[in-house]
This record gives structure tokens, C-alpha cells and sequence, in this order.
């Protein structure tokens, strides 16, 4: 098919990738993020999860991979002013230097609820229909699995939001075959068979796949 789009050079993707500026409590928390060997989300993503959480006037949202905060405090910041953040990780440490981000942004405790344990094992407990955003981060391998609890999870009109979905340029290369790079690949292929979602694949850091949630699908 014709392309009348040339691709995008190096220095446009990185022109994009920090219009929108990040502080000093982003740029603390990706060195705390990177003293404990933690990849946080890329500020075109991060920008593009505010703007989700905005457009959505979310009060509740969903986050699988804490991290050190990066994702978790742009999603907050986008979201209403009593809207709540539940986060989980497996990795209780790496929520107390979350904690340590949301605290120096000013956001008051009880607008971020950290839950330490595994995604596939915390998400079954939550509410059905009771979520306007759900941001994946975790196990690549899980995805799908995660995709399933999403889509219970939100409501009508809501968005699940998947990280790393290009995962380091090896998604769109057919003989990329290990194991995290083809449940990615078959992830992108489920989201867009999903008959109750409407899909969007965005270029933006390593990749965002999402999709809204149009209407729940019948059990």
C-alpha cells in the first residue's frame, strides 16, 4: 500500500518524545528507578498516560509495575483531584521508593493505594466495572492474561493501556521468536480481534498499546 508518511527521524522521535517536560520529582525517581534496576516508562508515554487519565477524568485507575513511581505519578497527576491509584508490585521495595515520589509531588496519601504481590494473583480481587484506566507494566509473558482481567475490570468507555508493546524493535520482526516478544506480538493480535474493544497502537517510548472498552462483553 502507498505510504504518505515518511518514517519518523531519530531527532523528530526524540523532539517528541520530551515536549512534554518532566520535573524534579520525575527525574529523582528514574535515578531512584535506575539504583535499583528498575525501567521506567519514557516520557512520551508517561505524557500519554496523563492525558489518557485527563481525557478519561478518571477517579480509579489500575497499575501492574509500580516501579519507583514514574508512571504511577503521571497517571495521578492526570487523573481527578479524589481519583485513587492502586498499584501493585511484586517488589515491596521498589513501593517504598514509589511512595517516597508521590510524597515529594504532594500527592496525599490516600490517593495511592500500593499492594504488593503479584499482578495475576492481586487483579481477580478487585472490582468488576469499577475502573476508568488500567496501565499494564509487568511480566510481558502475562500479558494476555492481564488483558482478560482488564476488560472486567473497567467499565464502559474506559481504557486499558499496555507498556513496551514494540518491545525494543522486536514485535515487528516476524523472526524475533523468544518468549516475551511473541506474547506481546499475540497480545497486539487478541486486543485487535477483541469485539468490545476499539485498538490504537502509539509509537511513543517503547511502544503504548491501548484500546477502550466499549461495552461489556456478555459472561
Amino acid at each position: 500500500m502507498p505510504n504518505n508518511t515518511a518514517p519518523i527521524t531519530p531527532a523528530s522521535w526524540s523532539y517528541a518524545e520530551s515536549f512534554v517536560a518532566e520535573d524534579e520529582v520525575l527525574a529523582a525517581a528514574r535515578s531512584r528507578a535506575e539504583e535499583v534496576g528498575v525501567a521506567p516508562v519514557g516520557s512520551g508515554v508517561g505524557a500519554a498516560l496523563r492525558f489518557l487519565a485527563s481525557v478519561l477524568d478518571a477517579r480509579a485507575v489500575v497499575e501492574i509495575g509500580t516501579g519507583t513511581g514514574v508512571s504511577g505519578l503521571w497517571l495521578l497527576r492526570g487523573m481527578r483531584s479524589d481519583g485513587v491509584l492502586t498499584t501493585v508490585d511484586i517488589e515491596a521495595e521498589h513501593q517504598r521508593l514509589a511512595k517516597e515520589t508521590f510524597t515529594e509531588a504532594g500527592i496525599p496519601g490516600n490517593r495511592a493505594r500500593t499492594i504488593a504481590g503479584a499482578g495475576l494473583d492481586v487483579l481477580p480481587r478487585l472490582t468488576d466495572g469499577h475502573y476508568d484506566l488500567v496501565f499494564c507494566d509487568g511480566d510481558k509473558r502475562e500479558y494476555a492474561a492481564y488483558l482478560a482481567e482488564a476488560v472486567r475490570l473497567l467499565r464502559p468507555g474506559g481504557v486499558v493501556a499496555f507498556d513496551n508493546a514494540l518491545w525494543h524493535d522486536r514485535v515487528a520482526d516476524p523472526a524475533q521468536r523468544d518468549e516475551e516478544t511473541v506474547a506481546i506480538r499475540e497480545l497486539g493480535r487478541a486486543v485487535l480481534d477483541h469485539e468490545a474493544l476499539v485498538p490504537v497502537l502509539l509509537p511513543v517510548g517503547d511502544g503504548l498499546l491501548a484500546a477502550k472498552k466499549e461495552w461489556a462483553p456478555e459472561a
